[in-house]
């Protein structure tokens, strides 16, 4: 018994120490493109009450060259992904293009720290927002109009509108009741 729970936790540090030593050499500079998520719904399980994996679904945004686009996305990772509060995006950069998206995500706890996560992806031409607490669609352009209007380019270091709360009336403001602000206790996106 000691001999399987050593070799055990001789693997589980093998494995901690091949992970992080995969991500030091990663720079967030390497991640290009900004991902934002709308909808997010994991399962985690366990092996030996042990978090062996967590995998789930969910819906998102893509910042490419200055354009927005949704899509859908399926995971398999070694912790749950994270459901971006506010107007917050994540790094990201393509493993396939156009069907394979890594995203970093930030270590709870540990300031500056990351770990990577593969989404494979299902290219929409629409984006996502999130409108009277509900995710609705909206065409690219329009979406596009109101990120020009608010000077919101998550790609460039412009993480908040300068107006996010619009004037009443401005139809062309997604999402404008309230900002994604995260879920309520439980993995999913719970709706506002």
């Amino acid at each position: 018994m000691r001999r399987i729970l050593s070799c055990s936790l001789s693997e589980l540090a093998a494995s901690a120490v091949f992970s992080t030593a995969a991500l030091a050499g990663t720079h967030v500079a390497d991640y290009p493109l900004r991902v934002h998520i709308i909808q997010n719904s994991n399962r985690t399980h366990y092996h030996d009450r042990i978090m062996d994996y967590v995998d789930g679904e969910g819906r998102g945004d893509l910042y490419e060259n200055g354009q927005p686009r949704g899509f859908d996305y399926g995971f398999h990772c070694s912790d749950r992904v994270r459901f971006s509060p506010g107007y917050e995006t994540y790094p990201a950069r393509w493993k396939k293009a156009g069907r394979e998206l890594e995203i970093l995500q930030p270590v709870m706890g540990k300031p500056g720290a990351m770990w990577a996560c593969d989404l494979k992806v299902d290219m929409k031409d629409m984006v996502y927002i999130r409108r009277n607490g509900m995710v609705d669609q909206e065409p690219v352009a329009v979406f596009k109009e109101w990120m020009e209007k608010r000077q919101y380019d998550p790609e460039h270091g412009k993480n908040e509108p300068t107006a996010a709360t619009p004037a009443p009336g401005d139809a062309s403001s997604p999402g404008a009741d309230k900002p994604n602000s995260g879920t309520t206790g439980s993995d999913t996106a719970a709706p506002q």
